[in-house]
C-alpha cells in the first residue's frame, strides 16, 4: 500500500501539483494531447515554441533518429504570437485549467520583449520561457545564449516589459553554462530552464550525406541526462533562483533524480515523441517512486545531492 505522499512544488510563486511539465516543442499546444487524455494530471507544460512572425521552420527532412535518442531541426516552426493568442490559447483553455508556460524564441532583443509582452498579457500564461539558443541575426547568427551579456541583455529587455516570472532557457553548447546562468540571475531572471539540446548529426551511409537538410540539428534524449544531471548540478550551487532540470528524462527515477541535482521542476521532452502517454505514467508513477526512496515531500530532496 503505497502512503500519501505530497508530491507538489512551487516554481516561482506558482504551487504545481507535481513537477512534472512536457517541454516545448514535444507537447505542441497541449490540445492535441488532451485528445488522448486529461492533460490536467500534470504539473504543467511549455508550449511550442512562439516567435513575431509565422514560421514555416527548416527544410526537410528534419528529424534524424539515433541508438539513443533523436535529432531535430525543426527551425521554430509556429504560426506566429498573434495567431497563437487568438487561436490556440483558447483552445488551450478547453483543456488545461492550470497556468501553462508560454515559450519566446526571437532573432534579436526586440522581437524577444515584443513577443514575452504580447504573451504576458494572456491570463492562462503563469511563466514566459526564453529560449536564448535562437541566433542573433543581428550579430552574425550567434546564439545569444553562448553569451553571458547577451543572455542578460535578452532578459533585461524581457524583464522590462512583463509581470509574469521570466524563466531563461539555457543551451548546453557552451563552455561555461555557470557563468551564463549568474549573468541571467543578475539581469533579473527569475529561474534558469537547462538544458537545451546538444548539437548532434547524422550520416546516411547509402546516400554518403547528411540526414537532415539543415546538416546538424538538435541532439535530445536519454543519453544526454546525465550532461543534463551535471549542468543541473553546477547551476543549482550558482544560482539562488529556481532550476528547472530537462534532458532525457523519461521516468520517474529520473525526475527524482533530477531533483536531488537541484531542479524545482523538470521537463520531458523527446520521451513525448516516443510515446505520448510518458508524463501521465511518470506522474501516476511517482508516489511509487517516493514511497521505494523514502521521501515523502518532494520540495525537501530538491538540492539535496549538494548535502553532506
Amino acid at each position: 500500500m503505497v502512503k500519501e505522499m505530497n508530491t507538489k512544488v512551487e516554481l516561482c510563486g506558482i504551487t504545481m501539483d507535481n513537477p512534472v511539465m512536457a517541454a516545448s516543442g514535444t507537447f505542441g499546444y497541449g490540445y492535441e494531447f488532451a485528445e488522448l487524455y486529461d492533460i490536467n494530471v500534470l504539473g504543467s507544460f511549455s508550449f511550442k515554441g512562439t516567435t513575431l512572425e509565422p514560421r514555416f521552420g527548416n527544410p526537410l527532412p528534419r528529424i534524424a533518429e539515433c541508438n539513443e535518442g533523436l535529432i531535430n531541426s525543426i527551425g521554430l516552426q509556429n504560426p506566429g504570437v498573434d495567431k497563437v493568442i487568438s487561436d490556440e490559447l483558447p483552445k488551450l483553455a478547453e483543456c488545461l485549467h492550470k497556468k501553462v508556460m508560454a515559450n519566446v524564441g526571437g532573432f534579436s532583443i526586440e522581437e524577444y520583449a515584443e513577443v514575452s509582452r504580447r504573451l504576458d498579457g494572456c491570463e492562462q500564461v503563469g511563466w514566459i520561457e526564453v529560449n536564448v539558443s535562437c541566433p542573433n541575426v543581428h550579430d552574425g547568427g550567434i546564439a545569444f545564449g553562448t553569451d553571458p551579456e547577451a543572455a542578460s541583455s535578452v532578459v533585461r529587455a524581457v524583464k522590462a516589459v512583463v509581470t509574469k516570472p521570466v524563466i531563461v532557457k539555457l543551451s548546453p553548447n557552451v563552455t561555461d553554462i555557470v557563468a551564463i546562468a549568474k549573468a541571467c540571475e543578475e539581469a533579473g531572471a527569475d529561474g534558469i530552464a537547462l538544458i537545451n539540446t546538444m548539437l548532434g548529426m547524422r550520416i546516411d551511409l547509402k546516400t554518403k550525406k547528411p540526414v537532415i537538410a539543415n546538416k546538424m540539428g538538435g541532439f535530445s534524449g536519454p543519453a544526454v541526462f546525465p550532461v543534463a544531471v551535471r549542468m543541473v548540478y553546477q547551476v543549482y550551487e550558482a544560482v539562488d533562483i529556481p532550476v528547472i532540470g530537462i534532458g532525457g528524462i523519461s521516468t520517474a527515477e529520473d525526475v527524482i533524480e533530477m531533483m536531488l541535482a537541484g531542479a524545482t521542476a523538470i521537463e520531458v521532452g523527446a520521451a513525448n515523441l516516443v510515446d505520448p502517454y510518458v508524463c501521465k505514467k511518470i506522474v501516476e508513477d511517482l508516489p511509487r517512486v517516493m514511497d521505494k526512496y523514502g521521501i515523502t515531500d518532494l520540495k525537501d530532496i530538491i538540492g539535496g545531492a549538494h548535502n553532506g
